[in-house]
């Protein structure tokens, strides 16, 4: 009897560890999946169904990096959201990660797949509510973020990518619509507006490695939205952006675009503007 009571005890304990190693990931420990890994950092005293944004890092960033950002973070945290951040994989010869994107080179991960299991995780270990999330990202993190809403659209609630969207050759169409709020720097010079030539003599070029246009990136998603015309239907010129809105497309999605007058950064404003307009769809 005694033997079978302290066995009954070893099990309970064993489960109630094993339970909490498998949520034992942070802002500080990697959580795990098959293709790679990310960090989270959770609001304070959450309870129930937790809203979340995932922010995609730039080039030469990681996941644990993000979490270092407290500045960035800490504005996320007391609105209530948790932050997940995952990690790019690290290019040979290189100590910061990258992102797998681009139509014409070989991918080194299924990025949409690898993302889309760090919801998964996010969702069943630490009660992410998987209807409620954001996906946003800076620079090749904006890319990245654009490439999965073009493919998969109802992976995420919404999209903001900032600094970054397509690159040449632009994609011919996506696959739905989708809510995406698109920030850049006026004056940006490592991703203009325009795009630029990072590889080959000029733009005529066609083995050159080219970012994209935005605004022709802007004209993708008003056709992906099936926005009733190319103009805006509204402007917002008060506060540290210049703002354009489509409001008539299709049912479910959004599209806006807005400008500030720095270069290639984050500006400050962006997450209160980005939650405010996350939280209005």
């Amino acid at each position: 009897m005694r033997k079978t009571i302290l066995a009954a005890i070893s099990m309970a304990a064993f489960g109630v560890l094993g339970a909490s190693s498998v949520a034992a990931c942070s802002a500080d420990t990697p959580c795990k999946v098959e293709t790679g890994e990310y960090y989270i950092a959770m609001p304070e005293g959450a309870v129930g169904p937790v809203p979340a944004l995932v922010w995609i890092h730039g080039f030469g960033g990681s996941g644990a990096g993000m979490m270092r950002n407290r500045g960035m973070i800490k504005p996320m945290l007391e609105r209530g959201y948790a932050v997940i951040a995952p990690s790019g994989l690290i290019p040979e010869g290189r100590r910061g990660g990258s992102w797998s994107f681009h139509p014409l080179r070989r991918p080194r991960r299924d990025e949409v797949g690898f993302i889309t299991s760090v919801r998964d995780d996010a969702v069943a270990r630490h009660g992410i509510d998987p209807d409620n999330i954001l996906m946003a990202g800076f620079s090749i993190g904006g890319s990245m973020t654009a490439y999965l809403a073009c493919a998969v659209p109802a992976t995420f609630k919404a999209y903001a990518p900032i600094g970054g969207n397509f690159w040449r050759p632009h994609p011919e169409v996506c696959e739905g619509p989708v809510a995406m709020l698109h920030t850049h720097g006026w004056t940006d010079g490592t991703v203009p507006l325009e795009g630029r030539v990072l590889r080959g003599e000029d733009s005529n070029d066609p083995n050159a490695f080219m970012q994209g246009d935005v605004f022709h990136a802007l004209s993708i998603w008003r056709e992906t939205n099936a926005c009733f015309q190319l103009k805006a239907d509204r402007f917002v010129t008060d506060g540290p952006f210049l703002r354009r809105i489509w409001d008539r497309c299709a049912p479910g999605s959004a599209l806006e675009f807005a400008l500030h007058p720095g270069g290639h950064s984050i500006p400050r404003g962006w997450t209160a503007m980005t939650l405010d307009w996350f939280e209005g769809l």
